[in-house]
């Protein structure tokens, strides 16, 4: 499995940024690897709403399935899965003064053959880290408050 983890601060309180983030739509502007996320069903965004996401990650892309399984007012998962790959996204909001801290962990468990990948993939995700890092501060430091 490769896991990726960053922590870091952002100037919109936690009201604003835990919507947001469960909104998996809202990937194609904070995630860059993310080209195309479309919501596959309707209603509120809550436990069970799913996604189909196309990601393009060191020139290769991939569909997933996004199913928000788990969502409070400090902590969201989503879940990705493919026949060769599961992703899991947790994103735990705490408040920080006027704004939040984010801790964002990505785990990527291949299947299959895939799994001969796996020690590249924990390269090129470390630095996918850095860039959704910086990504998403920017966008939630962005959004109304």
């Amino acid at each position: 499995m490769t896991t990726v983890s960053r922590t870091f601060t952002v100037q919109t309180p936690p009201d604003v940024v835990v919507p947001y983030l469960a909104d998996f739509g809202n990937a194609e502007h904070w995630d860059p690897g993310t080209q195309r996320c479309t919501r596959n069903d309707s209603g509120p965004v809550q436990v069970g709403a799913n996604w189909h996401n196309t990601s393009t990650i060191a020139g290769i892309t991939t569909e997933l399935t996004y199913t928000l399984e788990q969502l409070t007012e400090d902590r969201i998962v989503l879940v990705g899965r493919n026949d060769t790959a599961t992703s899991t996204e947790t994103i735990e909001i705490a408040p920080s003064g006027a704004g939040s801290t984010i801790t964002y962990t990505n785990e990527l468990e291949f299947k299959g053959v895939a799994k001969l990948a796996a020690p590249l993939a924990k390269v090129v995700f470390e630095k996918l880290g850095n860039d959704t890092e910086e990504r998403m501060t920017d966008v939630l430091n962005g959004l109304p408050r």
